[in-house]
C-alpha cells in the first residue's frame, strides 16, 4: 500500500516563528526615566543605566527603543552580555 506524504518544503520548516511582543506591550514592560546632568544624560529603562554624554544621543536612543523596542532590548542585551 502507497502512502501519499505531504510535507512543508524545507525552507518552511527551518524557518520556526518567534514570539515577538506587540510595540505597545513591549513598550509597557520597562518604564523608562531620563536624568540629565551638568554634562550628558542617563536614561534608565528598567533596572539598566546607560550614561550618554550628551542630549542629542540619548535622545536619538530613546527614538530608536520607541521605535523598534524589541530590536533595540534585543542588541543592548547584547551590549551589557559583553561587558567585563
Amino acid at each position: 500500500m502507497n502512502e501519499v506524504m505531504m510535507e512543508e518544503p524545507m525552507e518552511e520548516r527551518s524557518m520556526a516563528k518567534e514570539y515577538r511582543q506587540s510595540k505597545t506591550d513591549a513598550l509597557r514592560e520597562h518604564q523608562i526615566t531620563l536624568r540629565f546632568l551638568s554634562v550628558g544624560v542617563v536614561v534608565n529603562v528598567g533596572c539598566k543605566e546607560i550614561a550618554f554624554t550628551t542630549i542629542k544621543e540619548a535622545m536619538e536612543a530613546v527614538n530608536k527603543y520607541v521605535e523598534s523596542p524589541y530590536e533595540e532590548s534585543k542588541r543592548w542585551r547584547e551590549i551589557f552580555e559583553n561587558q567585563d
